[in-house]
């Protein structure tokens, strides 16, 4: 299986999921926009991965290629691909699809609990998931529910967590590919977020628990595995 990921900052690539695809023997190809933005032809890829970042997708004038993989990502939805959107990732899917991302009242940053919606405890995707489990958080802007999405978990701060539209296309606000290291460089690039505040943890309660980050790491493995049976 072909898969294209889209990288927007150095410090914020793949973590777990690349072993993964590793193991899997499956073809890995990126554009990294803050290079350059020569996304690739649609038929020649069947999964998209688009990875988060510290900016917001409405800063256009700060960020002149946000245009461009907006485009790139609506054409890739409409194509029929499977698609998993992480943090801005899961904001790029939103808009694609109609809704307008906005601040949230609360930036959520460090582990916190997510919990499965109705809908996300029986879905095919995150049955076997525990009913709530703590994640880790990095972003700071929502959503509305796009329209025929199906609402799959929801935080304290933040109600939109995660959904799943058509099937294939699945957004996550929150990360289930961060390992020690990745936290690590976003703790070291972005530090300047971690303000006291209701949902942001210090950087040391972050990293204090090494067994969560391989409990997320698990969690990510059996979800793009279920995603690649349905494939």
């Amino acid at each position: 299986m072909k898969i294209h990921y889209l990288q927007h900052v150095p410090f914020e690539g793949l973590g777990s999921i690349e072993s993964w695809i590793c193991e899997r023997n499956h073809q890995l190809t990126v554009t990294r926009v803050y290079e350059d933005t020569d996304f690739p032809a649609i038929q020649g890829f069947e999964w998209l991965i688009i990875l988060g970042g510290p900016m917001n997708i409405y800063e256009d004038e700060q960020y002149p290629w946000l245009k461009s993989e907006r485009q790139f990502i609506k054409e890739t939805i409409q194509a029929g691909k499977t698609v998993l959107g992480i943090c801005l990732g899961a904001q790029f899917i939103a808009d694609a699809l109609g809704a307008k991302v906005f601040p949230n009242p609360h930036k959520e940053i460090g582990w916190f609990p997510i919990e499965l919606t109705a809908e996300g405890r029986t879905s095919w995707l995150l049955r076997e998931f525990p009913k709530k489990f703590q994640v880790f958080h990095w972003h700071g802007d929502t959503f509305p529910l796009p329209q025929r999405a199906i609402p799959l978990a929801r935080s304290q701060a933040c109600e939109q967590q995660a959904f799943l539209y058509q099937e294939c296309v699945l957004a996550l606000q929150f990360h289930l590919e961060t390992t020690r290291h990745s936290a690590e460089q976003l703790i070291a690039n972005c530090r300047n977020e971690l303000v006291d505040a209701p949902f942001i943890q210090p950087a040391e309660i972050m990293l204090a628990d090494d067994q969560k980050f391989t409990n997320i790491n698990h969690f990510m493995r059996l979800l793009l595995t279920k995603l690649e049976q349905r494939t």
